[in-house]
């Protein structure tokens, strides 16, 4: 990668960063909080209030990228932080559960996510944005870790409405970032690897495994979120004090990520991504089960975590991998666009539902309907189909007409190793899926650089 492309990638994953530790630093304490908010009694209010953001990021998550492709990148997500901002400082100056429930909506509103990526399509070649948006994923990752670790001192130091206030601050100065320090594009222009497609949508929701995906993502998410409504007040009634929270949460995380490297490589390797996808939604659904066993104990429930989380961490991981896998070769970024869209209503449902749950049939309630998505998940996970071992190919192609990109996606669809390939002359990209035993690289370029030799010889 140049050094521009290493500028984007380092200040688009920050911002992402500073966006995302926002939403993530409120998970662990937020319970608490609301015990002491007029209406924080009901704990259906409560669960709408922490999942809120999820229903605005859904809604408007693929409509803001479409803005982004009319009226530029940056203002987008200039105005998508500031409405982040907004409701974060509304969250702070909250002085009951209602209006916490219109900051976290403001906030949710401020869905720069697909605005975000494109912007990086934008500042990458082809060649290096797979890099680029593992960077971006990482940066996720590791802010997910961190917000829990630092989330029970935070609450001691500032409490809730600090860290809301803190969470504005930050999205002011993720603005300052994408003005100094992201460079503008060059041209801007709609990347079928990023970006949803109005053309593929449909037939992204009409494939049943990519919906198996979205359930997937759905249900994970949900189960998490509503997990959140419990489990930080099963610990402190276990008898662990609020501000050592973080003793369980830090070492959790960090173990159930060194558990699923192994996992993640021998998948890919071997091509048993389906088995370990099945294996890892059956250990997140006895993570679920030890943790309604283990409300007692402070142990029992730190085992049941890093379970859970060692699990969910492996299907984060790998349900991106299946999605690129599993979509048609064009349709990349529409089926991302719905699969992020989906994860967020799960987010918004999980905790809505978790808190009516357990509102009206207690903690056995709220555990019941986590096992029940997890379980419907591992049947859908079982029968669905086991994916191709393809990776995804990005090369440049000289600008042609549309006949011409037809007859050249013909001729790498012929290639050794290719399964699916497609050429978009308005992108100058050919898209190709292969399967790296049979694939030859080099007769790729070769013919690539032929039809480059045509179009310079006729030019002349």
């Amino acid at each position: 990668m140049s050094r521009t492309e290493w500028r984007a990638t380092s200040g688009l994953a920050s911002i992402y960063g500073l966006r995302m530790f926002g939403l993530f630093v409120i998970l662990p304490v937020f319970a608490f909080y609301a015990e002491h908010l007029p209406g924080g009694d009901n704990y259906t209010l409560v669960g709408i209030a922490l999942g809120a953001y999820g229903l605005t990021q859904a809604i408007l998550q693929i409509p803001m990228g479409w803005l982004s492709d009319r009226i530029g990148r940056k203002p987008v997500i200039y105005f998508g932080l500031l409405l982040f901002a907004v409701g974060s400082f509304v969250a702070a100056l909250a002085d009951d559960i209602y209006w916490v429930i219109f900051g976290r909506i403001i906030q949710g509103a401020g869905a720069i996510s697909a605005a975000i990526m494109a912007l990086a399509a934008d500042l990458t070649r082809e060649e290096h944005r797979t890099k680029a948006m593992a960077v971006i994923g990482m940066t996720i990752g590791a802010v997910f870790a961190l917000s829990l670790a630092v989330a029970p001192a935070l609450n001691q130091w500032i409490g809730v409405p600090g860290i809301f206030a803190m969470t504005g601050i930050l999205a002011l100065a993720a603005i300052l970032i994408v003005k100094l320090f992201v460079p503008d594009p060059h041209i801007s222009r709609f990347h079928s690897d990023t970006e949803a497609s109005t053309d593929s949508l449909g037939s992204v929701l009409r494939n049943a495994q990519l919906l198996r995906l979205n359930y997937g993502i759905f249900a994970l998410h949900a189960t998490l979120m509503a997990l959140w409504l419990l489990v930080p007040l099963t610990l402190r009634e276990a008898g662990m004090a609020v501000e050592d929270h973080w003793q369980i949460y830090l070492p959790v995380l960090f173990f159930s990520m060194v558990l699923v490297i192994p996992a993640i490589i021998y998948g890919e390797k071997k091509a048993r991504l389906k088995q370990v996808f099945v294996a890892a939604i059956a250990l997140l659904l006895c993570g679920q089960i030890f943790l309604a066993m283990t409300v007692d104990t402070i142990q029992g429930t730190m085992f049941a975590l890093l379970i859970f989380f060692a699990a969910f961490n492996l299907l984060e991981a790998s349900l991106p991998s299946l999605i690129s896998k599993i979509a048609p070769v064009g349709a990349k970024g529409t089926a991302i666009g719905v699969y992020s869209s989906t994860q967020f209503l799960g987010a918004f449902a999980g905790a809505a539902v978790g808190g009516y749950l357990m509102e009206h049939h207690g903690n056995l309630g709220l555990y019941a309907f986590c096992s029940g998505l997890l379980a419907l998940w591992f049947i859908l996970a079982y029968t669905m189909k086991a994916p191709a071992a393809v990776r995804s190919k990005m090369y440049h192609v000289q600008e042609m007409d549309k006949g011409k990109s037809q007859q050249l996606s013909e001729q790498l669809a012929a290639l050794s190793g290719v399964r699916e390939a497609l050429v978009l002359a308005n992108e100058r990209v050919a898209y190709l899926k292969v399967d790296m035993a049979g694939f030859d690289e080099e007769s790729v370029n070769k013919l690539l650089e032929d039809k480059e030799g045509e179009a310079n010889g006729f030019s002349q």
